[in-house]
């Protein structure tokens, strides 16, 4: 697909053109994109969604695409890629800010003005649209306890906001995995707290992440969600998967709910050790391994959940 006519439709808008989506994933896998997007506003993420709507152009939003895995064939279409709208502001207790804004980055604001909420996220390397849209969370907290409304652009290229009722969120899911609106604006609700509580707590949530995740080489994050009365990692150790290597991907021998890049890995070989493990664990212990990273991309560019 050739959307180089983009570029004169949008002569102020930046866009890069069959760009590796490897030089964006945090796996460093990913096939060329059709169109790569950056905007930095709402008024031009609505203007390029009715644009691809007239069009017919198949068009996906993401953030820091740090729990995705994009196929090696690519993406079709356009990509919004939403990094450059990373605003963030404290009013009172609320802290709003755009979806490309990391929420590592929102929750050291919410400590810099005493606010309480957000520890549990530090060391989450996902963008907040991202985190919103998967009900991100670790430690024990959820970004669903502390969103307040959520801003989107919907597919029709219309503005419209979210209440937490209307959310619909639960473990790693929200309302908007089913109406793929995209996430523009997030107003999270906080808490006062004790300065050095709270930076506390964020220093010990850093130290647990700095200890057992396999930080030093590329990954996706937490790979699968966790299956009702058991633990993911301890069912992979257990079925002596750890270690386990397609091409350059392997099963971590660091955390066994992590799979890493240890050098030249590509998306295919990511896709091929998931269901690997996946029908291990089913053959082993009958329980199905659902996936938490998203994948997407030709094929048949729609997010997998096997």
């Amino acid at each position: 697909m050739n959307l180089r006519h983009l570029s004169d439709v949008f002569p102020e808008t930046t866009i890069k053109f069959d760009e590796p989506m490897a030089n964006y994933s945090y796996t460093k896998t990913g096939g060329p994109v059709d169109a790569l997007i950056f905007p930095h506003s709402v008024q031009e993420i609505k203007t390029i969604i009715r644009y691809a709507n007239r069009e017919h152009i198949p068009l996906i939003a993401l953030g820091n695409s740090s729990n995705l895995i994009i196929r090696d064939q690519g993406i079709a279409g356009i990509v919004l890629m939403l990094t450059d709208m990373e605003k963030m502001a404290v009013h009172g207790r609320q802290l709003i800010a755009e979806a490309g804004a990391r929420i590592i980055d929102a929750s050291r604001l919410a400590a810099d003005h005493t606010l309480s909420g957000l520890e549990f996220a530090c060391g989450i390397p996902g963008s907040i649209g991202g985190a919103i849209y998967m009900n991100a969370g670790a430690y024990g907290g959820e970004v669903s306890e502390v969103v307040r409304e959520v801003d989107v652009v919907t597919l029709g290229g219309q503005y419209k906001t979210y209440t937490l009722e209307e959310l619909n969120f639960a473990y790693r899911h929200s309302e908007l995995q089913e109406t793929g609106d995209i996430i523009v604006r997030v107003t999270f609700d906080l808490e006062l707290g004790d300065a050095d509580a709270i930076t506390g707590k964020m220093d010990e949530l850093t130290f647990l992440r700095e200890s057992k995740q396999p930080l030093e080489l590329p990954s996706c994050g937490s790979v699968f969600k966790r299956p009702k009365g058991h633990f993911t990692g301890q069912l992979i150790q257990e079925a002596n998967l750890q270690g386990y290597t397609v091409g350059g991907a392997q099963v971590s021998m660091k955390h066994a709910g992590f799979i890493v890049n240890i050098g030249g890995a590509t998306a295919t070989d990511y896709i091929d050790v998931i269901h690997h493990v996946q029908e291990v664990i089913k053959d082993k212990n009958d329980v199905t391994l659902e996936t938490e990273v998203r994948i997407i991309g030709r094929e048949d560019n729609i997010e997998t959940n096997k």
